[in-house]
């Protein structure tokens, strides 16, 4: 199971592991997956002195193991052999079970130990699925750091039956105490947040108590990320606000467009853009989604409010909000998202294996997932607005050599139904003959694009383009003084991460050059030269 790289690397690791820990499976002879999960854990334990490996037999699910840390109550379990995406998460429960320091911010680990409750999660997750390993490594963390917490990660794929009896239709999802808590990405903040009904109050008030920005970003994508290291760079007060960082690149499995960087995967990118700002004096508010921007008056401070209470204020703010997946705005849409209603085919694909879907959506995002699912469920059907497919030559060639691919163009999607639990059917009008029609389809992919994130700047004074784009000119300014603008939010041409990157450098050198030319009140020091080196 482990190559030889593998195990050098994770002989390496183990390194770190300060008690003992024991990895007790639970397994079943006459499966296939049981005997390649002995023979991974067999492998973990001859990396390390401190790692042993016992069959207990103790668990409901069969393959499975728990990773105890033996005389304590903390332990972390996996259902289905923890690899793709999720061998990381395996790496680090071994670790943190094993005694080596949680990496997070003391306030988060006090909210996590402060929890008064038993909590069992249970996390249904996908080897391929970009954002599982957020969760699971957040609820592994959480039960290292707090032993009534109690985590288990199950491969959907593996159980197929146990996946199809709660009908999950996308991963992650997570079931706290047997009830259905969430599905989507969350990290230790979003659970404590669910959990901790003082939490939102503690956050508001220590946003509230920080000290006014040079500059504020507010997003944590490519754009935002280059703009606050620009602005740092030039030693000014910079902060950066945003929900996650890598926005869009973490929902994204192959980068091979990143200009000297031949192939990446959008979770390593998001890890080298967070380690690069690391490197430089940035105050970092992760896990907070902008509310309203009130423009500064008079020579003020601009202010930016936060959902659930806060705000922070700034001489100059880049607004670096990025996009979020277009949906259909259709009956049944809202209804079955997470429930059928999907818009990641590589998370989860997975979990229609053998079943009939709909692709809405014929351009290159629309064709390249209809490719990809096509090797898993039994039919894939493509529904196009237009007369005709928009997708690259390429990806059109591929996709008519499938056998389980059907195309239906001139198609408008009109609903989205389904039982009260699931989807069960998707229904469009033939835009030439008026014709309505029904698919049996089980799962929805809506790949038809993005839309802005800018809902929140309706009121703010800053002018927004008929796409709800922002708009800016050649230097990120929009038309109000101090606020800037860059990436997939603005009216720039090209959404790519190279081209946002480099509008969020633009945009915050801007910024820079608006305040160097500001007068300074006489009650402020006149300390930008001096920090910055000019």
């Amino acid at each position: 199971m482990l190559t030889a790289d593998l195990t050098a690397q994770l002989t390496q690791y183990l390194e770190l592991v300060r008690e003992p820990i024991e990895l007790r499976s639970t397994l079943d002879d006459s499966q296939p997956k049981s005997r390649e999960m002995a023979e991974l854990l067999d492998g973990i334990a001859a990396c390390s002195a401190k790692v042993s490996h016992v069959r207990t037999d103790d668990d409901d699910r069969a393959p499975s193991f728990a990773i105890v840390r033996p005389g304590t109550d903390i332990s972390v379990r996996f259902a289905g052999l923890p690899l793709g995406h999720e061998f990381t998460s395996l790496v680090l429960a071994l670790l943190q079970v094993g005694g080596h320091p949680v990496k997070e911010e003391q306030a988060l680990i006090d909210a996590v130990r402060d929890l008064d409750g038993d909590y069992e999660f249970v996390t249904y997750m996908s080897l391929t699925c970009q954002n599982c390993p957020t969760v699971v490594q957040a609820l592994n963390t959480m039960a290292v750091l707090n032993p009534r917490i109690k985590h288990t990660a199950v491969e959907g794929s593996l159980f197929q039956d146990e996946v199809n009896a709660r009908k999950i239709r996308a991963v992650p999802t997570v079931y706290l105490n047997g009830e259905e808590l969430a599905s989507g990405r969350m990290d230790i903040a979003d659970f404590v947040a669910k959990l901790d009904e003082t939490a939102g109050a503690r956050t508001a008030e220590a946003l509230n108590e920080r000290d006014p920005y040079d500059v504020l970003v507010v997003g944590g994508g490519p754009a935002g990320v280059a703009a606050s290291v620009y602005a740092a760079r030039k030693g000014i007060r910079t902060g950066l606000a945003g929900e996650r960082i890598g926005g869009q690149i973490l929902d994204t499995m192959a980068i091979e467009n990143f200009i000297s960087v031949p192939h990446t995967e959008g979770r390593q990118m998001a890890a080298a853009l967070a380690e690069h700002m690391a490197r430089y004096d940035i105050d970092q508010i992760k896990n907070v989604r902008a509310a309203s921007l009130r423009r500064a008056r008079d020579g003020g401070l601009h202010e930016v409010t936060f959902e659930g209470g806060g705000s922070l204020r700034a001489r100059t703010i880049v607004l670096a909000t990025g996009a979020a997946w277009r949906t259909l705005d259709v009956p049944g849409e809202a209804e079955y998202r997470n429930k059928g209603v999907t818009f990641c085919p590589h998370c989860d694909g997975p979990l229609f294996k053998g079943k009939p879907i709909a692709v809405v959506g014929g351009g290159n995002s629309g064709i390249e997932a209809a490719i990809d699912l096509a090797g898993v469920v039994d039919h894939v059907t493509v529904i196009e607005f237009l007369d005709e497919l928009r997708a690259d030559d390429v990806l059109l060639r591929k996709l008519r050599s499938l056998p389980n691919v059907e195309v239906i163009r001139s198609a408008r999607t009109t609903e989205i139904t389904g039982d009260g639990h699931e989807v069960t059917g998707l229904l469009y009008e033939d835009r030439a003959s008026g014709e309505r029609r029904r698919l049996d389809v089980s799962g929805v992919f809506v790949q038809i694009g993005l839309l802005p994130a800018t809902e929140w700047l309706k009121d703010s004074g800053v002018t927004l383009s008929e796409r709800l784009e922002i708009e800016v000119d050649h230097r990120g300014a929009t038309n109000v003084s101090g606020v800037f603008a860059a990436g997939d939010a603005t009216t720039a041409p090209y959404k790519q991460i190279v081209i946002s990157m480099g509008d969020g450098a633009t945009a915050a050198l801007s910024a820079f050059d608006h305040l160097i030319r500001q007068e300074v009140p006489a009650s402020e020091p006149a300390d930008i030269g001096a920090r910055s080196g000019v």
